[in-house]
């Protein structure tokens, strides 16, 4: 099993998508509070589709009540500011990626919790800000997925 984890996801029709691919890949989603909408919301129903129902989606009060509960061992944080590929790492069953809020990312207190070897960043032309937060987890999610050949996550 891979883990998402969003931290104070902020636009519901990312989560919605996040949904939707989590329930394709059979990985756990995690959603850190605060965030602003409820997952009930046609925003995030609309996007995610009829997927809700086969999707495993938590909701955590904090990132560290999230970590304990699931028993995450390693947690690799996608950040524009990490020196380390997403490719890099050779991934195992469990490990959890951590991505923050769209518009601001994680914030320094919770990157400074991940060590330097497991904060990871997604190439992008020189210039280039930041992906779309979606789009950013399903790039992460899959490069996983295919280095662990694509195995049934759901039942690890």
């Amino acid at each position: 099993m891979l883990h998402i984890i969003l931290y104070e996801p902020e636009i519901p029709q990312n989560t919605g998508a996040l949904i939707r691919l989590s329930a394709n890949m059979g990985a756990y989603l995690h959603l850190i509070h605060p965030f602003s909408f409820d997952l009930s919301e046609k925003r995030v129903r609309r996007a995610g589709l009829d997927y809700h129902e086969l999707a495993n989606v938590y909701e955590h009060s904090d990132l560290d009540t999230c970590l304990n509960s699931h028993k995450i061992k390693r947690v690799f944080a996608l950040t524009t500011k990490g020196t380390l590929s997403h490719s890099q790492p050779k991934y195992q069953h469990g490990d959890a990626f951590l991505f923050g809020p769209e518009s601001r990312g994680l914030p320094s207190e919770v990157l400074e919790q991940i060590t330097p070897e497991q904060r990871l960043r997604i190439p992008m032309k020189n210039g280039a800000r930041s992906l779309n937060l979606a789009n950013a987890v399903s790039i992460m999610a899959y490069e996983a997925w295919r280095q662990l050949d694509y195995a049934d996550l759901s039942s690890k």
